[in-house]
């Protein structure tokens, strides 16, 4: 199923996870698997590992997500290192899978490796994937702040209109911590005449260094409330799940009282954390 008719239908709500690292079996992720499933969310999409490494391994656990655990599944697709016959083999594989959704990205940057940069950026390879095999869904990701290399908000906003010129679909968020931002840049969408549907991307604040290096990573603004929420529970490693899943959950019901189109929750392949989550929502969707 195409993600995007699902947004005609509900409230979506979706999950990511990452492959194994490539020095162990791909069956060890088989569990996290099975207990997301059991949430039933809309969809489950695969990250490509660590700085881009899942390799074929993003395919291969969106197809166990499809055919083993009966979830619709995205696969994430960056492309700054990948020539066109690359992306036409990806392309190739996912369809023998039966993975209709893709999330094309531009990547980062891995340190001491060259970018092939036949896809400059993500709206090309987005353009590429429209033109090479239609019936894909196509995900785009946003920046509720702005991209980190973005010169401006409004810059970032042209380049995010280019994606959805160039044939996103849909559209899911950065991570963010305060929602009246994410408000604002919903309204820079649609006053750009971005109209897709955009799902918020929400971290839970479980684990003080993680948070800590994704902030750094992405620039997303940590409110008060956060920093303080570190300071205290940071040490001790159940209260600041407890304290992180609570505060997520807060976070979620504000967007859906006012009326987002989806939550997409970055698990970091903890189904604990996401199952005290679905369980606090189910009634909201």
């Amino acid at each position: 199923m195409r993600t995007t008719d699902l947004f005609t239908q509900k409230t979506v709500f979706s999950l990511e996870v990452f492959p194994p690292k490539r020095d162990m079996p791909l069956e060890s992720i088989y569990p996290t698997l099975q207990e997301l499933s059991r949430l039933h969310p809309d969809f489950i999409s695969v990250t490509c590992g660590a700085n881009g490494q899942g390799g074929n391994r993003t395919a291969e656990v969106a197809a166990t997500i499809k055919h083993t655990y009966h979830c619709e599944t995205v696969a994430h697709l960056p492309c700054l290192y990948l020539t066109e016959d690359d992306v036409r083999h990806t392309l190739q594989e996912l369809k023998v899978h039966g993975i209709e959704n893709i999330l094309a990205l531009r990547g980062d940057e891995t340190p001491g490796k060259t970018p092939i940069r036949v896809f400059e950026h993500a709206a090309d390879v987005i353009r590429f994937i429209k033109e090479e095999d239609p019936s894909f869904s196509i995900l785009g990701a946003c920046y509720p702040e702005g991209h980190t290399e973005a010169k401006t908000l409004g810059a970032d906003i042209r380049y995010l209109k280019q994606k959805v010129d160039a044939g996103a679909d849909e559209l899911i968020s950065q991570l963010f911590f305060d929602n009246e931002l994410f408000y604002r840049f919903l309204e820079r969408c649609e006053i750009a005449a971005i109209n897709v549907p955009i799902e918020a991307g929400i971290m839970p604040v479980t684990n003080k260094k993680q948070i800590e290096r994704m902030v750094s990573l992405c620039g997303a603004t940590l409110p008060v409330k956060y920093q303080r929420l570190l300071a205290k529970y940071g040490h001790s490693p159940v209260a600041m799940r407890d304290a992180g899943i609570a505060c997520a959950v807060e976070q979620i019901i504000d967007l859906l009282a006012n009326g987002v189109d989806g939550i997409h929750v970055y698990t970091m392949n903890n189904p604990y954390i996401a199952g005290k989550i679905a369980a606090a929502i189910k009634n909201l969707i």
